[in-house]
């Protein structure tokens, strides 16, 4: 009977797909994936509804109920890092469902899914280690042949150099040190850990926060600025931005015609000829925007200031009320947001793609600027992992002495 059921559902479940995937063909791949993970999602809630009234058994309602929880929180502000706390408690809360079903249950599906993540998890352990160093390198190489030489684009390979500092540390310090100080030699192994387990709710919430999708009634699109070629081009990364912008111009005007005005913002560093705004908007002409469709704000220096001086023109220009989003490349849009939400903004952000090669340095560059945003609680935290370190470490001498 239950493999009978298990079958039916695979079976049903790859209709759904494949029909999902026909209907909607002209989609771009963000669409198609959001699709694609909802036409998955709501075929799990179902399958395992239908467990779950077999069975007579309501376990479903704690993985469901963390999610309706994230869902409600996500969905009042999503550029909050609380949300991916939130999102990751319901992974948490989801894998154990699946454990206990697979116990209480002949579920095949429960099985097969607890067999993939169980093989994924053992080569994660056995050999993820040396495949993250050996991935961060070779990122570096490459982030070094094909960018410019600055500090920021050497964070991959200053993470590999710690990851490789911390575990010769802990491995071999012992043997240079006494036994009692072994507790000191672990400092660096767990601020590691935790800022791991920070960057992994950043991450979460930032891939999520990828997922936005804008309905076309908007009036402005923020455009965010970035540094110009030579003081006036706009760099391949500002294009993109741009072109991202433009992308969603293209398409609210074709579903309403009633296109969004692009808002360009960025000021002039002293570096630059002109401002970037006005670079942007002279690209836009050129990729056929009407210029009475393009607003320029000329003062900002920083991604705080884009929002703030944005906010101020789009209320100055219709004061009754508008509705916005911005346009950033896809690693960026979420500490953006957090920026947007800091000014009052009620803004979505969508995210221009960036080179594949790029992304894990980009990404560690936002982590940090988000370590510097909430410098406090993480300075707290490196203070109560070294106090707890040394109190162990004097701990152990004491008894250490006690005991001669």
């Amino acid at each position: 009977m239950y493999i009978a059921r298990d079958i039916t559902a695979l079976i049903i479940y790859f209709m759904i797909i494949v029909l999902l995937n026909i209907w909607i063909t002209k989609a771009g791949k963000e669409e198609r994936l959001r699709k694609n993970l909802l036409g998955t999602g709501g075929f799990l809630i179902l399958y395992f509804l239908l467990i779950e009234i077999q069975e007579r058994t309501f376990y479903l309602a704690l993985p469901v109920g963390f999610y309706l929880l994230f869902h409600f929180f996500y969905f009042r502000e999503k550029a909050r890092l609380r949300n991916g706390w939130l999102f990751n408690l319901f992974l948490i809360s989801l894998f154990a469902y699946l454990g206990v079903l697979s116990l209480t249950s002949a579920s095949l599906i429960t099985i097969g899914i607890l067999f993939v993540l169980g093989v994924l998890g053992i080569l994660v352990l056995l050999f993820g280690f040396y495949a993250l160093i050996i991935f961060l390198l070779w990122n570096s190489y490459l982030v070094f042949k094909r960018e410019s030489h600055s500090l920021a684009n050497l964070l991959t390979l200053i993470l590999a150099l710690g990851v490789i500092v911390a575990s010769a540390i802990r491995r071999f310090g012992t043997q240079f040190v006494p036994s009692w100080s072994a507790p000191l030699l672990l400092i660096p192994t767990a601020i590691l850990i935790y800022l791991f387990i920070v960057f992994w709710n950043f991450l979460s919430i930032s891939l999520i926060y990828q997922l936005n999708d804008p309905k076309p009634d908007q009036d402005y699109v923020i455009v965010l600025g970035a540094g110009l070629i030579q003081g006036e081009k706009v760099s391949p990364l500002l294009a993109k931005r741009i072109d991202r912008a433009i992308a969603f111009y293209h398409k609210q005007s074709r579903k309403t015609l009633s296109p969004p005005q692009l808002l360009m913002s960025g000021g002039q560093g002293s570096d630059e000829k002109v401002p970037e705004a006005v670079a942007m908007k002279n690209y836009a002409l050129e990729q056929g925007i009407p210029e009475e469709e393009i607003l320029i704000e000329t003062h900002s220096t920083t991604t705080l200031e884009n929002m703030r001086f944005s906010k101020d023109i789009m209320e100055r220009e219709k004061p009754s009320g508008y509705r916005a989003i911005f346009a950033s490349n896809n690693y960026h849009i979420f500490r953006a947001g957090m920026y947007a939400q800091q000014v009052g903004l009620k803004a979505d952000g969508i995210g221009a793609k960036t080179a594949k090669y790029y992304l894990p340095n980009a990404f560690l560059r936002e982590f940090a600027a988000l370590l510097v945003m909430n410098k406090r609680i993480h300075i707290i935290m490196g203070a109560l992992i070294t106090f707890a370190s040394v109190g162990l470490a004097l701990l152990q001498l004491f008894l250490d002495w006690y005991v001669r």
